[in-house]
């Protein structure tokens, strides 16, 4: 790993577990043991730095969920997985990070926005559709606005306006929202599968995944 991905990597844990506007370049060149003017060798400003971070985790993100895609052997499985991944990702994740990445980084919040659509959401679509086909989720529903909706139940939870966390634990909030989500979906067929999932999955001891729903 090269200084510049160094810098990346150590400003994406900074971020997730101080958010973005409460982390400076002193904070970051200080936890690194460099000098800023290190930093602004490779990033102009903070806000290149925050493109950057935002580019890179977004991007290890789509390749977990296309590896989740490629090797799940039904929708059901590829859902549960992509929403269990995503509740233990977006559960380290500082809850005002998005909020400051819209205030703040207009550049790197519209970057966040185009891959709601291009991918996140796209996912949905592709993961409804192939429910469809396999019969384990409804043929009547419209996969673009549950792609839209199922989106937006994520980004919400993570509101603390919403769901404060002194009053609610943030992972049993997804937890909620997912399987209400996914419960709409499920054809009789879909329903007995999902059973049998949650049957095998109570003997596993991870914490992961004994919440694969």
């Amino acid at each position: 790993m090269d200084i510049k991905e160094k810098i990346i990597e150590v400003t994406s844990n900074l971020f997730m577990q101080y958010s973005i506007k409460s982390v400076t370049m002193d904070d970051i060149a200080r936890h690194m043991s460099i000098s800023k003017k290190t930093i602004y060798k490779y990033f102009k400003d903070k806000h290149a730095l925050v493109d950057a971070v935002t580019e890179t985790m977004l991007s290890r993100d789509k390749v977990e969920m296309d590896r989740i895609q490629s090797q799940s052997t039904n929708a059901i499985e590829e859902v549960a997985k992509i929403s269990a991944f995503l509740r233990v990702h977006l559960n380290e994740i500082n809850p005002s990070l998005l909020y400051d990445l819209e205030k703040y980084h207009s550049n790197a919040w519209n970057i966040y926005i185009r891959y709601k659509h291009e991918v996140f959401i796209q996912s949905v679509i592709d993961n409804i559709q192939r429910g469809v086909e396999e019969g384990y989720f409804r043929s009547d529903v419209n996969p673009r606005m549950l792609g839209i909706l199922r989106m937006e139940e994520i980004q919400m939870a993570m509101d603390n306006k919403l769901y404060p966390r002194d009053r609610f634990d943030y992972g049993q909030v997804q937890i909620h929202l997912f399987e209400h989500f996914v419960y709409g979906l499920l054809t009789k067929k879909g329903r007995l599968l999902l059973e049998e999932l949650q049957n095998q999955n109570k003997t596993n001891e991870s914490t992961t995944d004994r919440h694969f729903l």
